[in-house]
Formats: C-alpha cells, structure tokens, sequence
C-alpha cells in the first residue's frame, strides 16, 4: 500500500487573482489532485500541473452542488492512495467554509494535513469598496455572521438583540435573499433603521457591484440594483467612508470588457495592463507563433556572420532567429559588425534582452517607415537578412531591392490560427471592445469567428495602419487607431476611446 500523502486546506481569496497567497499558488502548481469550489478565481487552476486531478467539488444556488460528505471522502480517498491534495477553498477556509469539518475528518483519519489561510471576503470585499470594516472614528471592533441561516428558525444561532447592541460593523455573508428579514431582526431588536449599509456583489472582481443605502431601505435598492449571490452586506458608520476612499471601480476601465487577440505568449503583459485598469479581459489568442528548424532556416544561421545588414521585422522574429543560433551553438557575437533594424519598439525591446542594441528604429512603426528610417543609409550591394514569417508582406523586401540591396528573406516562424471554443467566441461578440495588434491576428481571428459580423457591436482598435487595413479588408472599420504602433499605443487609443 502507498505512504498516505497529505491535503492542504488552501484559501484562493475573494475573487481576484492577485490576491491569492504565494504558498496557495506553490501548492496548486505542485498537487496531485486539486479539489474545487466555486467561488475561487478564475485563473487559480492555471498553475496547475498538466497530469493533475482536477475536481469540481462545490456548492452553489443551482443544481451543481456537492455533498459535504462526499468531499470529505474524496479527499480521504485521494490522500489515502499517496497523492498530494489541495482543497481550495474560496476566501478563507475557516471563515464560513467549513474548513474546521473538513480538518476535524482527516484528523479523525489519521491523514496529515496543513491549513493555508487565505484573504476573506469580509475584510477583502469591504475594502475593494473602499469601506473600512474597523477605523477610529467609527467602528473598534467587526463582527462576521453568516446570512445564510434562515433568522425566523427556532434553532437559529443568530442573537439578535446582541448584534443589535454590537458596538461596531456587521459583516454578512452569504446573506442576500435573506436581506430583508436581516434588516427587520436587527431594526426590531433596537439597530439605527437609519444606520449605513451596503450590499458588494461579486467583491474584488471586475465585475463588483456596490449599492449603498440605509439599513431600512437596502434590501429594497438591492433588488432594484438586481443585487444577486455571492453578495456580502456590511452594516455601519464605516460604510459612509466610501464616498471619500472608493477606489476599485473608480479605476478607467473599470468593468469594461475587452477582448485581446494576440497570441497568448504575448498577451499576458497587455492584459495585465488591462486589468490593473479595471478591464474585464477576454483572452481570445486568435493566433500563435510557432518556430521553424528546417533547411533554410539552418543555412540562414550558418551564414549569418556575412550579412551586412539584418532587419527584424517582429518579436516573434527575434525569438525564433536567436533560438536558431542557440541551435547552431551561437549567440548574439554572430552578430558582430552586423548593422541591425528592427521594425518598432517592441521588437526593439526584444532584441535587447538578448544583448542587442538596434542600429535604426522607424519612428512609424511599420516596413514602410522602416525603409523611411533607411532612406540615408546606402544599401547598393548589401547584403540583407530578413527573418520573418512564413507569410509576410513583400513591401521591405521589395522596397530595399528596389534601391540596390540583396535580400535574403528566410521564414524562422509560422504563424498559426488559434481555434476558439464556443464560449470564447460568445466573449469575443460580447465585449465592448477588441483589440488587434497585427494584420495576422486580424485575418486569423475573422477565420476563427466565422467573418466579421460577430464584431459589429464592438469597438475595434487597431495597433497601427497596417492593422487597421487588414479589418477594411474584413468590411470592419477601425473605431481607433495607434498614434504609436506598439502595445503603449494601443493602450493610450483604448483609453481615449473610452
């Protein structure tokens, strides 16, 4: 029989990512079967290993709930077959998660475990509203309590008349279609009808909600806000704080959708700018690059120390060229002597990770502006390496041909068109805005969508003129263009746009 492994009773947070703690993300990335709630964020699995289990094991409003006890059993079950177990848990595992069950089962059995707290959403969901649940002029003390426990019961936990005389906030979870009784218990048992409070829906999330109102009235704005779980209640001076301290939702793009197309390698640093702006991203890589090793490829490499001049046309260019060299058992000295171009200022950025100073950087971020930024330099019997992909445009060639020069183009990558399942492609049409960083993401996406009519409603960017005649190709005309043809561009025009 195998050595009994161990579960890790893990906290995701409230929601947002970002706020999952480090050691919650070192144990996803290295269970062997991760079981799951609901409510845990969107991108928590993502660090999970290729070969591991991963279990829904949650509960909600819907049909889709799972018993108690057959989540503890799975989890003796996993653990008693060797493997390592997260039970990850929205929010905190013992703040209303029935982490203390779960702890005092394995205990029973025999099974070693590890608690990993994790950021509530009491405190968490408050904050993101911008309401203290304790300060100095206001509240010294907070109290947590479950809305989930029907307050009319006779076997209720809930004292009332204690919370009533609670000398700080109240914190209620799980408590919006409850609100009401909530409300009238409280306001019975002597609590100001007059007193703050507030309802935050899906807290910590692009797409929180927040109304705000009187004990007396907020079950009534909540429903006329359409205020529907995961909610969280909060009751209290503290709550008048928000009108000051708000700040999550104040945020630019706050609950904005906005669909990025670029391949995915390259779009998490855009869609990070995105969400710390307050988008909602819908991550639709329309496309991807992938590297070549053949012949002429390898030819390229062999004789690269006799060109003259190379010019990178994309950042996906530079990676697969200089992986090719380090396949050849090279590096950037190939380059030596070498005049080298780059396109923009992304793929100038590239190059310079791998040691490389750009000669010549086009202030218009395009072949023709490259071959502008050319016009003074004599290129007559050069020679020239153009690392690009397998279909590229024939305006730097042609235009560096025409003025005397020898070009070599050679392919170092393919690029490649992304399916999108049915449920990216409904985000995609549903977003207020899509973004297009390259002609090739364009066509490629047009491809996955089935034609552009699925983005009539939508608000299309475009990195730069290239881009944008790629969706006039489409029957699309851009919304907004880059002023700047790189990803900064692209976000200022987004900005401006909304």
């Amino acid at each position: 029989m195998e050595d009994t492994g161990k579960v890790f009773l893990v906290g995701a947070g409230p929601g947002d990512p970002g706020l999952m703690t480090a050691r919650a993300l070192e144990l996803i990335a290295t269970a062997d079967a991760v079981l799951y709630d609901r409510l845990i964020p969107g991108a928590a699995l993502d660090g999970a290993r290729a070969d591991a289990i991963l279990e829904y094991a949650g509960k909600g409003p819907s049909g889709d709930s799972v018993k108690q006890g057959g989540i503890e059993a799975r989890m003796v079950e996993l653990a008693e077959s060797g493997k390592s177990v997260v039970r990850l848990k929205g929010g905190d595992p013992f703040v209303f998660g029935r982490g203390g069950e779960e702890a005092a089962t394995l205990a029973e059995r025999g099974i070693p475990f590890e608690i990993v707290p994790g950021v509530t959403a009491g405190v968490a969901a408050a904050a993101y509203a911008g309401i203290p649940v304790t300060h100095r002029d206001h509240a010294a003390a907070v109290a947590f309590i479950t809305g989930h426990e029907d307050p009319t019961k006779p076997e209720t936990a809930i004292d009332w008349p204690a919370l009533a005389l609670f000398p700080g906030t109240l914190v209620f979870y799980m408590g919006v279609k409850n609100l009401p009784r909530i409300s009238e218990q409280l306001i019975e048992a002597g609590r100001r009808a007059d007193e703050p409070a507030a309802v935050i829906h899906q807290g910590t999330t692009t797409d929180q909600q927040t109304v705000v109102g009187r004990l007396v009235d907020i079950p009534e704005l909540a429903v006329e806000a359409d205020i529907q779980p995961p909610a969280l209640t909060v009751i209290g001076d503290v709550v008048s704080e928000r009108e000051r301290i708000a700040w999550f939702e104040q945020r630019p793009l706050f609950g904005r959708q906005i669909a990025v197309t670029r391949a995915r390698a390259q779009a998490s640093k855009f869609a990070a700018q995105l969400r710390e702006l307050g988008a909602n991203v819908v991550q639709a890589p329309a496309i991807s690059s992938r590297h070549r090793s053949d012949e002429a490829v390898a030819a390229a490499v062999e004789e690269v120390e006799t060109f003259e001049f190379i010019a990178f046309t994309s950042a996906n260019g530079v990676e697969a060229f200089f992986e090719a060299l380090e396949r050849a058992g090279k590096d950037a000295r190939a380059l030596f002597g070498a005049t080298v171009a780059v396109v923009g200022g992304a793929t100038k950025d590239a190059l310079a990770a791998h040691g490389i100073v750009a000669d010549h950087v086009p202030q218009r971020q395009t072949a023709e502006g490259l071959l502008d930024a050319l016009a003074g330099v004599d290129v007559t019997g050069k020679r020239f390496l153009l690392p690009l992909a397998s279909d590229p445009r024939p305006v730097l060639a042609d235009g560096l041909r025409d003025r005397g020069a020898e070009v070599h183009q050679v392919a170092v990558y393919d690029t490649v068109v992304e399916g999108l399942s049915p449920e990216q492609v409904a985000a995609v049409a549903d977003s207020e805005f899509v973004t297009f960083a390259s002609g090739s993401a364009v066509h490629s996406l047009m491809q996955a969508i089935g034609g552009p009519e699925a983005l009539r409603g939508c608000a299309l960017v475009s990195i730069g003129p290239t881009t944008s005649d790629a969706l006039r190709a489409h029957g699309l005309e851009p919304t907004a263009e880059a002023a700047q043809s790189d990803i900064d561009g692209l976000l200022t025009a987004l900005l401006k746009l909304a």
